[in-house]
C-alpha cells in the first residue's frame, strides 16, 4: 500500500484532556428508522438495540455513554440508494457526527458516486460485502478501489461474519488481505478486524497496514482473542467502536479495559488514532 492520505489538518479546541470517539455506528433517517431496524432486529435473531436508529437517538446515546463523536456508517443496499443515502450523510453532519457515505460497489454508476461522496466533503464510504453482495477481493472492483484511493478516502468494511448470512462469507480476513493490494487509502476492518474470525484475523491480518474497530467486541469476542490481536498489531492501529445501536460505548469499554493497557494506550485507541486518521488535531484549553 502507498502512502496514507489525510485531509487536511484541522484543529479542534477541546476543554478536557480525555474524550472518545466512536467509529462505527448507524442510524437512518427518521421516516425509515423504526421498520429499519425493525427489519435489522429480526434478520440478526431478534437482537435489541440500544437506541431507536435515529439521529436523535444517537446522541442521546452519546451523552448518557460519554462520547465524544460518532462516526456514521451509511450503507447502500441498492444502486437505487445512492442518492438518499449520501444525502443524509452529509445533511446529519455537524460537530458530533462524522457520516461516511457509501456505494454499490458492482453498480454501473459507482465510479461516479465515489467522486460524488467526495466533492460533498464526506471523509470516507462504508462498504458491507455482504449487504452489498460482493467479494472483496473481487478483480472487478479494482477501478473502484483505485477511485476511492484517488480520492483519499477511508474505507471501512464489514469484515468476518455476518447474523443474517450464511458461509461462504464475502469478507474473509484472507480475502481482505488480497484486497489490500489494490488499496492505497487508509482502510479499516470492522468488529476487531473480522466478526467471529479472529484466528484468521491474527494469521492473515495483525501487522498489516490496516486499522481494526473494536465495533461488537463485548458481546462477541473472547479477551484471550482481544488480548493477541493486541499484541500481534498493537495499538496504534485500533479504533474504538460500537456498531451502535447494537452496542453502547460503557459495554465496549468493559472488554478494552480489561486488557491491562497504559492510559496512553487506552487513550490511541479512545481518540488519539481517530483523531489522526481523520486529520484533526487537539488544542487543549487549561
Amino acid at each position: 500500500m502507498g502512502e496514507t492520505v489525510l485531509p487536511l489538518l484541522k484543529i479542534i479546541k477541546w476543554k478536557e484532556r480525555k474524550m472518545i470517539i466512536d467509529f462505527h455506528t448507524h442510524c437512518f433517517n427518521e421516516k425509515i428508522a423504526s421498520k429499519a431496524m425493525a427489519n435489522l432486529s429480526h434478520t440478526s435473531g431478534g437482537m435489541v438495540p440500544e437506541y431507536d436508529g435515529t439521529i436523535l437517538g444517537l446522541k442521546q446515546s452519546m451523552e448518557e455513554n460519554g462520547v465524544t463523536k460518532s462516526v456514521v456508517l451509511n450503507i447502500a443496499t441498492s444502486p437505487k440508494q445512492h442518492e438518499v443515502v449520501n444525502k443524509f450523510a452529509k445533511d446529519i453532519c455537524d460537530d458530533e457526527i462524522i457520516s461516511f457515505g457509501s456505494v454499490y460497489p458492482l453498480s454501473e454508476n459507482a465510479i461516479e458516486t465515489v467522486e460524488e461522496i467526495a466533492n460533498m466533503g464526506l471523509k470516507g464510504i462504508k462498504l458491507h460485502p455482504e449487504y452489498q453482495s460482493f467479494f472483496v477481493d473481487d478483480e472487478r472492483l479494482i477501478p473502484l478501489y483505485k477511485k476511492i484511493s484517488q480520492k483519499g478516502l477511508i474505507v471501512s468494511f464489514h469484515s468476518g461474519a455476518d447474523f443474517g448470512y450464511l458461509y461462504p462469507y464475502h469478507c474473509t480476513p484472507k480475502r481482505l488481505l488480497n484486497a489490500l493490494k489494490y488499496l492505497e487509502c487508509p482502510v479499516i476492518a470492522a468488529h476487531w478486524g473480522a466478526f467471529h474470525m479472529y484466528e484468521q484475523v491474527c494469521e492473515f491480518l495483525c501487522g498489516k497496514d490496516i486499522y481494526f474497530d473494536t465495533s461488537f467486541g463485548y458481546a462477541s469476542v473472547p479477551k484471550p482473542a482481544a488480548q493477541e490481536i493486541i499484541n500481534k498489531h498493537g495499538v496504534d492501529k485500533i479504533l474504538f467502536g460500537t456498531d451502535g445501536p447494537w452496542s453502547n460505548a460503557k459495554k465496549e469499554k468493559l472488554l478494552i479495559e480489561s486488557l491491562e493497557l497504559s492510559e496512553n494506550e487506552l487513550s490511541k485507541i479512545y481518540f488519539k488514532n481517530a483523531l489522526k486518521l481523520l486529520g484533526e488535531e487537539l488544542l487543549f484549553e487549561d
